[in-house]
């Protein structure tokens, strides 16, 4: 009975602590995985020795089995093929390539910097090939990065995983049965991945059939199901052949994703919350079981490999990998920087150090403790300084151009034209089959299809897209398809035109903003542009009268004479919100209500059966401020 009680002790800690843990990053805004590993070493035999792990037993590999299946089958929920088809190239490569070369280079830097025997180092760079989703996705989420650098780095943490912990077992079994021939290791290893492959694949088929199908079974309960059916399938795969079980559930997770099945979300939302429940437990029971005094024992050659598998091996498995995509060098260099070492890797060494020490092989303890430290350096290293990297390089998500606009009417047309000149993506969202024929005439791209389907909004690209603006003629339901694109996808720039003050909405979301200016009513100034009872101005904000200037955009707009569209900023253009903080130096671009007829109608279009010219929009008229009021003298009463 105090056996038992002592084992229930440790696991209750090892929640507790990694929930805090977890709790703790949240708040203060750092990678989970440095506080789970310094309160994992805080609490085990080198810290106040709370925890030992060791009293677990066998139960230790027991738990980390089924905690991997489950987290790396939420990384493979997360594979979107549609996005991973825009970098499948160098995502082929980063898992194939890359691998071999971060096995070759680790395992010289290993021999050479390190001194371990050629299999120590061998097994060593074997381990650390992989990156972690546990690891990546967290620190992406944080940062906000550019979407192409996202769907990478996701790719390849998701699917080197099960390729890194398959090739470690295939050295493994080369060391231990003392057979270095390596046509039967690489027969081995695609074994393996064909087997999990297999399974996988039919595993996640049937997932999707229960989800589709089985209407007689709850939410709950269908999310349970999935959980029995994901650990049947990885012991099935691993008892046809060991290790194969890594790449079933990959497999499994990815096909399921992809399956276009309903209630997904709610899937997607259970698997993530037992990965970060999975992922706490395992550091902290991991971390407390590592000796710190193995760690310093390695010495400075150990520590000089790890740099190189930073700062040499990755930028050379970078830059052949990406040799002919599309990346920039900002992407390139971010990608070159962002490989921390996850869950997989520290669960691996930990099961080879056992394995090692029962074969009576040396170097298990030296392994583990290599391993740990280079966990600990990407970590910390890499992960503390992603967002001031990414930041510096200005390939955060904010800095995502192009625009999806729900609602295809003249005023949306025209400003989806400004953005088509700076040849950034724009995409039209409409129901009515005629609005959207004349979007096309003009050469945009549009989805005829109704913006309340998460689907359509996947197919417009809005997880890599910069602003979503929704300006159909119902104000209301330009709010709700705001809220639904800010929580499914949220894009740096959410906003709708509604006729009411987001402020004193006690149900306004913080993340959508009112487009333009409070009360815009789209059907009047769609109007107006049909009529050609409009013009197209543009002011640059000066220092010298930035607040008379500003005052005197509020008069008119509160007047409805003008609703101000869009602003550049540092060669940047985006939609005003409401709440727009204006510059000196940005330039404006509005309309303004004119009642003489026919000034504007080769910009808005004219009347229904004329479009905008497809010819370069030349510059628009420059109104100074000043004389805004002229404009209205003769027609427009009081002004």
């Amino acid at each position: 009975m105090e056996a038992s009680f002592e084992i229930t002790l440790q696991m209750v800690i090892a929640v507790f602590a990694g929930i805090s843990a977890q709790v703790l990053a949240a708040y203060f805004r750092v990678p989970s995985i440095v506080l789970l590993l310094l309160v994992g070493i805080l609490l085990g035999s080198d810290g106040i020795g709370l925890l030992h792990p060791n009293l677990l037993g066998m139960g230790l590999e027991v738990i980390v089995a089924l905690a991997t299946a489950i987290i790396l089958f939420e990384g493979g929920l997360n594979l979107d093929l549609r996005e991973l088809g825009r970098v499948s190239v160098s995502l082929q490569l980063l898992v194939t390539l890359g691998t071999l070369i971060t096995l070759l280079g680790g395992s010289m830097a290993a021999h050479w910097l390190g001194e371990f025997p050629w299999n120590i180092a061998f097994l060593y760079a074997s381990i650390v090939v992989v990156t972690g989703p546990t690891v990546v996705s967290p620190l992406l989420k944080q940062i906000n990065v550019d979407r192409q650098v996202a769907t990478l780095l996701e790719g390849e943490g998701v699917l080197i995983d099960p390729v890194g912990a398959i090739l470690a077992f295939v050295v493994l079994d080369t060391i231990v049965n003392g057979d270095a021939d390596p046509i039967n290791a690489i027969i081995g290893l695609i074994m393996r991945l064909g087997i999990g492959s297999a399974i996988g694949g039919v595993g996640g088929y049937l997932m999707s059939l229960i989800f589709k199908r089985a209407n007689f079974l709850s939410f709950e309960l269908k999310n349970l199901v999935v959980l029995a059916i994901l650990w049947g399938l990885f012991s099935l795969a691993q008892t046809i052949r060991s290790e194969s079980g890594v790449m079933t559930t990959v497999v499994a997770g990815a096909v399921f994703a992809n399956s276009s099945v309903p209630e997904e979300r709610l899937l997607r939302s259970f698997k993530g919350q037992l990965t970060i429940l999975s992922v706490s437990v395992l550091f902290i029971l991991l971390a407390a079981d590592l000796s710190i005094a193995s760690v310093f024992a390695l010495g400075w050659g150990s520590l000089f490999t790890v740099l190189a598998l930073m700062f040499v091996v990755r930028p050379i498995n970078i830059l052949l990998c990406t040799w002919n995509s599309d990346l920039n060098w900002r992407q390139k260099l971010f990608l070159s920087w962002i490989a921390p070492r996850g869950i997989v890797s520290a669960s691996v060494a930990s099961l080879f150090a056992i394995l090692l020490t029962q074969r009576g092989i040396n170097g298990g303890d030296a392994i583990k403790a290599l391993v740990f430290l280079t966990i600990i350096l990407t970590v910390v290293c890499q992960g503390l300084t992603a967002g001031w990297v990414a930041n510096w390089l200005r390939i955060t998500s904010k800095e995502a151009t192009g625009a999806v606009i729900v609602g295809c009417n003249p005023l949306s047309l025209l400003i989806a034209r400004f953005f088509q000149e700076r040849e950034e993506t724009i995409v039209i969202i409409d129901t009515d089959p005629e609005r959207c024929e004349q979007a096309e005439a003009q050469n945009l791209r549009v989805i005829a299809s109704s913006a309340l389907d998460v689907t359509v909004l996947e197919e417009a690209g809005l997880d890599s897209i910069g602003t979503f603006l929704a300006m159909t003629n119902n104000g209301e339901v330009n709010f709700v398809l705001a809220q639904r694109a800010a929580e499914e996808f949220s894009p740096p720039r959410v906003l709708a035109v509604f006729p009411r003050d987001p402020q004193a909405n006690p149900n306004s979301n913080n993340k959508v903003h009112q487009a333009f200016a409070t009360d815009v009513t789209i059907k009047t100034w769609n109007e107006y542009l049909n009529d050609g009872r409009v013009k197209l101005g543009t002011t640059t904000l000066s220092e010298p009268e930035l607040s008379q200037q500003q005052g005197r955009i509020q008069e008119k707009i509160q007047a409805g004479e003008l609703i101000p569209l869009l602003v550049e900023r540092k060669e940047r253009l985006q939609v005003i919100p409401v709440n727009q903080k204006w510059e000196a130096g940005d330039r404006i671009i509005y309309l303004l209500h004119d009642p003489r007829p026919n000034l504007l109608k080769r910009l808005s279009g004219g009347n229904q059966s004329t479009r905008l010219a497809l010819e370069k929009l030349p510059e628009v008229e420059e109104v100074p401020l000043d004389k805004l009021s002229e404009l209205f003298t003769s027609d427009t009463p009081g002004s």
